[in-house]
């Protein structure tokens, strides 16, 4: 059994001359019925003919070819016009000719090519007909026919506006969908930036380091344990990311959260960076967005020291309110760029973008005396 709410969806996936067919066939019953003949549009005043085999061949050429109104505007609009010239000329004033302002509307929306000169034909095919029904003895007069064209050219308008609208909001939707492909390339980017440099980094540092404890197996081995550790982690921040970016995926357990800054502190400190972490406060269950971009920003912070102020005191402190998180990250200025790539300057402005999103406050420059201080109000409540 189809449901009713199936129907409309069923409905659509019927070509379109199929769905355009009801329409004609509709105004070619009615145009039938004894009671609505003689009693349709009237151009040129001709007294009323009873319907003969002529008229049931004019009023069928006026309905049926609405059903390729769509399809084929063109023909359609010819051969609407062919059967009107054949219902007026012969004085059936069929109900039929209400076919003609639809053909002409249908036309004006969706004809693409040779608009004008089809605008001009027609409009140049008006003149002998208007011609042969005065010969005929119409008593509509100039003003008459120029009226009744007039309203020909409002319809034809109709359709050319309906066309128009519907051009500006497809492409309305384009832009706004190359704006959100935009804006998921900008937060992919993001992502990665922010995991790939800060473990590629703290890499970068610890195999700089081992270069120099070759006199030293044990701090070597150490060393050289923390190097695989930190390309472990790498590949499983990768692997959350890219499950993140599946379709449908919902977030996996361990990705980065407000949970693991000690986890970040801890892999900083194997690279020989000495830091200080403070964490005041209880993270909020329903923090949202904030704790991500907390994490972030607090990963960002401390791969930047390492990149420019190895071996410098790096200070870590976040606070936990009630309605926002407070992040703080600092250096002492005594150290010395490490042998790392060097930034794009991507990171500060991405959390910069991030932490605006979410209403908070970000910024990053050097400290009274030396050293450079990243500090973050980040609102918490928001939505992931």
């Amino acid at each position: 059994m189809i449901s009713l709410r199936q129907l409309p969806e069923r409905w659509r996936r019927f070509d379109v001359t199929v769905r355009d067919l009801p329409l004609g066939l509709l105004l070619l019953l009615g145009s039938l019925l004894p009671m609505a003949r003689n009693h349709g549009t009237e151009l040129g005043e001709l007294p009323d003919r009873p319907f003969d085999a002529v008229a049931f061949l004019a009023v069928a050429l006026e309905c049926l070819p609405l059903a390729v109104r769509r399809r084929w505007p063109t023909v359609c609009l010819v051969l609407v016009s062919l059967g009107f010239a054949a219902d007026q000329l012969r004085g059936y004033h069929a109900f039929a000719g209400t076919a003609l302002p639809i053909a002409l509307i249908s036309a004006g929306a969706h004809l693409e090519r040779r608009r004008r000169a089809i605008a001009i034909l027609l409009s140049a095919a008006y003149v002998p007909l208007a011609v042969a029904l005065d010969r005929l003895g119409s008593g509509e007069g100039v003003d008459g026919f120029v009226t009744f064209y007039l309203v020909l050219v409002l319809a034809w308008g109709i359709g050319a506006w309906l066309r128009a609208t519907r051009a500006e909001e497809a492409e309305r939707r384009s832009r706004v969908a190359e704006e959100s492909r935009a804006a998921e390339r900008t937060r992919i980017a993001r992502e990665l930036h922010d995991v790939v440099t800060h473990h590629v980094t703290a890499m970068v540092v610890q195999a700089e380091a081992a270069r120099y404890l070759t006199a030293a197996p044990d701090r070597l081995d150490q060393t050289l344990t923390a190097v695989s550790d930190t390309g472990r982690r790498a590949i499983t921040d990768l692997r959350h990311l890219l499950d993140l970016l599946h379709p449908g995926h919902g977030a996996p357990a361990g990705t980065p959260h407000v949970g693991r800054f000690f986890t970040l502190v801890e892999q900083t400190r194997l690279t020989g960076q000495p830091v200080e972490f403070t964490e005041r406060g209880t993270p909020a269950e329903s923090a949202g967005n904030a704790g991500l971009v907390a994490y972030r920003v607090v990963q960002e912070a401390l791969t930047n020291a390492l990149k420019y102020a190895h071996g410098s005191l790096t200070t870590v402190r976040v606070d936990h309110g009630e309605q926002e998180i407070t992040v703080e990250v600092g250096t002492d200025g005594s150290g010395a760029p490490a042998g790392s790539p060097g930034g794009s300057g991507r990171g500060l402005a991405g959390l910069r973008q991030r932490v605006g999103v979410l209403g908070g406050d970000f910024s990053a420059g050097p400290r009274p005396g030396g050293g450079f201080v990243v500090r973050a109000r980040i609102p918490a409540g928001s939505p992931s």
